[in-house]
This record gives structure tokens, sequence and C-alpha cells, in this order.
């Protein structure tokens, strides 16, 4: 699994937006699977141009934490790419560890509020928000 730093390494080496283009997509075909049941309307992200789905799943680590694990899938190519840099960023931690993480923050850094169409920025804060929420709701469910 790719990590966030490395992400953040090989775009500092990748100066050329082509290029940049080209590694997102190659994230977006490294995404694990996503079983058709789970293409469902209920994992769909509106306000996304593009289809897009985020099936959440919540498991524990060896403390007891609870985690919330994400699969995404989109019709898009580089789509798949922000997918996978947000699943990066968020899926397999604490709802407390996805809010204490500005996403936004992330993607601006890599210069994809520049380089993102209005319609892809506002996908790519709706996939967000779906994940914050789901944060909120099971820490409100369950703590930690």
């Amino acid at each position: 699994m790719t990590t966030i730093d490395e992400i953040r390494e090989n775009f500092e080496l990748l100066e050329d937006w082509d290029d940049r283009y080209r590694y997102v997509i190659e994230l977006g075909r490294t995404l694990e699977p996503m079983p058709e049941a789970e293409h469902s309307s209920t994992n769909k992200v509106q306000g996304c141009a593009s289809q897009v789905w985020l099936s959440k799943s919540i498991a524990r680590n060896g403390k007891g934490d609870v985690l919330l694990k994400y699969l995404g899938d989109s019709d898009a190519h580089i789509v798949r790419g922000l997918i996978a840099i947000l699943l990066t960023l968020y899926s397999g931690h604490t709802p407390q560890q996805i809010l204490d993480t500005d996403a936004a923050a992330v993607f601006d850094e890599f210069g994809f509020r520049e380089h993102l169409t209005q319609q892809r920025s506002n996908g790519l804060r709706a996939m967000v928000e779906r994940i914050r929420s789901d944060a909120r709701e099971t820490l409100a469910a369950v703590g930690t």
C-alpha cells in the first residue's frame, strides 16, 4: 500500500502536469476492485460529475480502536486516481484521525486547486465530505 508521503515524493519528482496526471491515473489502477454489488445508490457520491462510489466498512485494530475502511470506484480514470489518494489519506484510520486530516490542504499542496476543473473540485469536496460525515456518525455511535 502506497503512503501519502510516497505519493508526495513522487509528485515532487514530476514537474510536468501531464506526467502528474498520468501518475494519478496510475494510482487509480491500484485501487482494490469494488464488487459490483457495492456500486449501489447508497454508495454513490452525489455532487460528482462522473459516477463515484465509496463503500464503508468498520473494523477494529489490535487495540480495539474502530477503523473506517473504504473501497472506491469511478467511471473516470482521473477520478479513480483522486479516490486512490483520498483512500490513502483516510481508509483504515480512526474516525478522529479522519476528522483531524485536512484532505483539501493535501490536494492544494499537490497543486490540484489550479489543475482540476470546477466540476472535479466539487466532486472531490463531495467525496471528502462523505468520508468526514461517516467519521462524525461513527464517532457519535461508538466513540474513540
